[in-house]
C-alpha cells in the first residue's frame, strides 16, 4: 500500500481577500491529512506549536505532528497538535 507524501509543499491561502500563492511551506503532508513540521532545536517552544496550529487552521486539516530531532530518543521529540477535534 503506497501513501501519498508531499514534501516542501507550498500552501496557498486567502486572507482578507488577498491570495498568498506561496503562503507557507509545509515540511511534509501525508495523505492530505497530517502535517509534519520538522525541527532540530534545543527545546520546543510555544511558538513552534503555534506555527503548526496556524498551518492546520489555514489548510483546514485536523492533525499535525511536530518532530524535534534534537532529542536522545525520537519519541521524546514528538508533539501532537490537533485542530478542532
Amino acid at each position: 500500500m503506497g501513501y501519498k507524501v508531499e514534501s516542501e509543499v507550498f500552501i496557498p491561502f486567502k486572507w482578507d481577500d488577498i491570495l498568498f500563492e506561496n503562503g507557507f511551506r509545509a515540511d511534509l503532508i501525508i495523505e492530505n491529512k497530517v502535517i509534519f513540521e520538522i525541527k532540530s532545536v534545543q527545546v520546543i517552544s510555544p511558538v513552534h506549536l503555534k506555527q503548526l496550529m496556524t498551518y492546520l487552521k489555514l489548510t483546514e486539516l485536523k492533525l499535525g505532528l511536530l518532530l524535534n530531532f534534537n532529542e536522545a530518543l525520537l519519541k521524546d521529540g514528538i508533539k501532537r497538535v490537533v485542530n478542532s477535534l
